[in-house]
């Protein structure tokens, strides 16, 4: 049998879709061949993210190849794949999660307190904009979008004098290499985006497709994103709003803190719980749902007007 992944065009994409070919091969001995697809948000570049339709923005071109059967699977970053799925596909897999946190990647600053008083900050996540002037409301915080190697450019030309990506994505390509200094954000100072670090596997909702993509579950991711996942479904929120939620499996318990607020930061709700690990089926609805009471949608909605 064949199986044909289809994937974005983008290094940090790629890598994920070889990553899962690799495994499947190895466990399957099957053919497994990667289709490249362009989505809206590879080509629309000029402008951010929450403005152009955040979620589904990387994912619904490869959507419709699976649809079409030009592909059986498609990779994503799980943080950019939305709650719901278009009628005849799954999530059939998440894979081991790589560090979810985030980092800052600078030529002249070894950590966040180091950095002068309005430095420039390159980033596309309104939730690391929200967070990042909680903690330093000093910062010019500048819209960043372009593939990971094109924003490493922008550092290198002095355009930044930092620019935050994910950990995952660092690790993945080898970016620390590329830079002169790597801050790593601890969980307290940037709660991460729902998903981040995991790679989701989407395909069509067949038996035998299924079967063969269950050697890319991961118990331990599954149930950190589940929570994750079902914070955002609940507040229906996605990329266009300042959402972090972040799930830590720490042995019988799990560590979930969760935040969500206005861009410039001048408002927020926050929490912190520790949890059993037994306990994590609907958590994430029950925590979404206090947030609410405490005026969360009407929160979010203001952060939309500001956008």
């Amino acid at each position: 049998m064949k199986l044909i992944i289809a994937t974005r065009k983008s290094q940090l994409a790629l890598w994920q879709s070889e990553h899962v070919a690799q495994i499947l091969k190895n466990t399957h001995q099957i053919e497994v061949l990667l289709e490249g697809f362009k989505t809206k948000g590879d080509v629309l570049l000029d402008s951010p993210l929450a403005k152009i339709g955040g979620k589904g923005l990387f994912t619904k071109e490869l959507e419709e190849s699976i649809l079409r059967k030009e592909a059986h699977l498609a990779v994503h970053s799980l943080k950019d794949v939305p709650s719901f799925f278009p009628q005849g596909l799954v999530l059939a897999a998440v894979s081991k999660r790589e560090q979810s946190n985030d980092a800052m990647l600078s030529q002249n600053y070894k950590d966040f307190l180091s950095l002068p008083k309005g430095a420039k900050i390159g980033t596309t996540s309104l939730r690391r904009k929200m967070q990042l002037l909680l903690l330093r409301p000093d910062l010019d915080i500048i819209s960043l979008r372009g593939n990971v190697n094109s924003r490493i450019e922008k550092l290198k030309n002095n355009d930044f004098d930092a620019i935050i990506l994910a950990m995952a994505g660092i690790k993945r390509l080898n970016l620390d290499k590329q830079v002169n200094f790597v801050y790593e954000f601890s969980k307290d100072e940037l709660i991460p985006a729902a998903s981040q670090g995991a790679l989701g596997i989407e395909s069509i909702n067949d038996e035998k497709i299924l079967e063969l993509l269950k050697c890319l579950n991961d118990e331990n991711a599954l149930i950190e994103t589940s929570i994750e996942r079902e914070f955002i479904a609940t507040l229906e929120g996605g990329c266009q709003v300042p959402i972090g939620i972040n799930a830590e499996l720490l042995g019988d318990k799990i560590c979930v803190r969760a935040v969500l607020g206005l861009p410039d930061g001048s408002e927020i709700l926050k929490d912190k719980r520790m949890i059993k690990k037994n306990d994590f089926k609907g958590f994430g609805e029950s925590l979404a749902k206090e947030f609410i009471a405490k005026g969360a949608k009407e929160l979010l909605k203001k952060a939309e007007s500001m956008i």
